[in-house]
């Protein structure tokens, strides 16, 4: 009876932990003739092991169900109950995700390699003449006045529609004499510069096919989530076609580059290394969420700091590149600076959100709708507004002539104004009118002959048009006919930019400006204290 008794609750519970192969292995040690031979212990001891045997191998390959997630429980030193959630499931999807974007989105992604002829003054012609470097240093007769060199440069680019437009940074495309684009089967095809636009760093050129080409499409940046997965595709140091994945680490990082460009940054892990310059950032479902731009990095090389310009802003600038070869940027007339808590707290707002209006220019369109110093922007087209970047980049990317819904925070209380959009070109005006009486100078660009004179490439630098004696310029020493090259480590490349980077500088500030003697060519860094 006993044994009755034993091998019904072992086979009952062989049955429950779904142990077929044991059931069938017990029942036929009950049928074999050695165990209906053997002593009762044996028995005994014969179905335990078949049992024990059951419940070892059953918890050593249980898998949780797909889609559902096995729970551990360890005690902590308190005590207390800790879970412990494991996907096996996890790193397969992830793999797999990656995977399909890489392949729908190689197609698209380009090599760019890119040539530039610069003329640079030949640094020998001044000792011609001399006999003694003449016989040392075996300087010809005939010695040119100039020497020609070519620069080599590579980059990534990403098709934007079947056309075979093509999207990647300033940095890459800007200012080459011969683009050569490589499509991902290795098909060649010579490129021209349809636009670039230096202040966000992008540019559109094309190239020709005689068919439809594969194409990226956008997302919306303002919906990508800090955590997100993402991937890079691009050529660094030239392996072209290099896959490489990671998160977004941050959003809106403002102030990476030249104070006078717009920015708002994504800030991704993903490597990026020179070469992923103009590559796509991709979310997982094969669209672009950010142009790869730049990296923050002491080697050079990848430490898991990257920035990508956001789509919204990259689709918006490429359209206008192509519509029109440049871009229109809105303007309402106002300077703007971030909230501090501190101010925060005075405008009894309960954090540094949004930016604060410093000062409205008479006669703009902020002030003719009523815009005051001192009210808070706090949202635009009622989405928030972060701080003073945010709103500019907000407003640059208006469309002239829109009326927009501006919500500030005035005398403790919301309210909303509309504005109507004016054209930034205007205010460039009044902003080089600013330049010229707070520091005394106006600039101009560089001719294509200053440029090669000088060993520049258009168009980096400017060149002074005048300047007051008595002013911040005047009084450094500066002379009409000078060139500016760089201001605080920043470059300046154009009008625009320098009248920016100056307008940006706070009041009485030492700033440090890279400059070319127009009298002996030679350049120094001179110190210029803002008015």
């Amino acid at each position: 009876e006993v044994m009755q008794v034993m091998e019904k609750v072992i086979h009952t519970n062989l049955t429950k932990i779904n142990s077929t192969k044991e059931v069938t292995m017990f029942n036929k040690l009950l049928t074999s003739h050695r165990f209906s031979g053997a002593s009762f212990k044996m028995k005994v001891a014969a179905m335990l092991f078949v049992f024990a045997s059951a419940l070892i191998f059953t918890a050593c390959n249980q898998q949780p169900e797909p889609g559902i997630k096995a729970s551990n429980t360890t005690e902590s030193s308190q005590g207390q109950s800790l879970q412990v959630s494991q996907s096996p499931q996890l790193s397969t999807a992830l793999g797999t995700a990656i995977e399909q974007v890489a392949d729908k989105a190689m197609p698209a992604v380009v090599h760019i390699e890119v040539k530039e002829h610069q003329e640079m003054a030949n640094p020998f012609y001044a000792y011609k003449d001399n006999p003694f470097f003449r016989r040392f240093f075996g300087l010809p007769k005939d010695m040119p006045k100039k020497l020609q060199r070519e620069l080599i440069g590579i980059g990534t680019g990403v098709i934007i529609d079947a056309q075979g437009h093509i999207l990647s940074n300033y940095h890459v495309v800007g200012g080459a004499s011969k683009i050569v684009v490589t499509l991902s089967d290795g098909t060649q095809y010579p490129a021209t510069v349809v636009g670039v636009d230096p202040q966000t760093d992008l540019g559109v050129i094309k190239i020709n096919a005689d068919h439809p080409l594969p194409f990226l499409t956008f997302a919306n940046s303002d919906d990508v989530k800090v955590g997100q997965w993402v991937v890079a595709i691009g050529e660094p140091r030239g392996l072209d076609q290099t896959v490489t994945q990671g998160i977004i680490s941050a959003k809106h990082r403002t102030g990476i580059t030249n104070p006078g460009s717009y920015q708002d940054f994504l800030q991704t892990d993903a490597a990026i290394n020179p070469g992923n310059s103009g590559g796509p950032l991709l979310a997982l479902d094969d669209r672009v969420v950010g142009i790869n731009s730049m990296i923050a990095s002491e080697s050079g090389g990848f430490e898991g700091i990257g920035f990508a310009i956001p789509s919204n802003m990259a689709a918006h600038v490429a359209k206008a590149l192509i519509a029109h070869g440049k871009v229109e940027r809105g303007w309402v007339g106002v300077g703007a600076q971030d909230l501090t808590a501190d101010l925060a707290k005075s405008f009894g707002l309960a954090a540094p959100k949004g930016a604060l209006i410093a000062q409205v220019e008479k006669g703009g369109p902020a002030d003719k709708a009523g815009l005051k110093k001192g009210d808070v922007v706090i949202s635009y087209q009622d989405r928030q507004v972060a701080d003073a970047s945010d709103f500019r980049n907000d407003v640059a990317n208006s469309a002239i002539g829109q009326q927009v819904k501006i919500g500030i925070w005035r005398d403790d209380k919301k309210e909303e104004i509309p504005v109507t959009i004016g054209n930034l070109d205007v205010e460039r005006k009044a902003i080089a009118a600013e330049v010229k009486s707070r520091m005394g100078v106006v600039v101009r660009p560089l001719t294509i002959k200053e440029a090669e004179d000088y060993g520049l490439s258009l168009p980096e630098g400017v060149a002074i048009q005048w300047v007051d004696p008595k002013g911040p310029f005047g009084k450094a020493g500066f002379e009409v006919g000078d060139v500016i090259v760089g201001l605080d480590d920043h470059p300046v490349q154009g009008v625009d930019i320098f009248d920016e980077l100056m307008t940006a500088m706070p009041h009485h500030q030492k700033v440090v400006l890279l400059a070319i003697n127009h009298k002996t060519g030679q350049s120094a860094y001179v110190q210029v204290e803002t008015s």
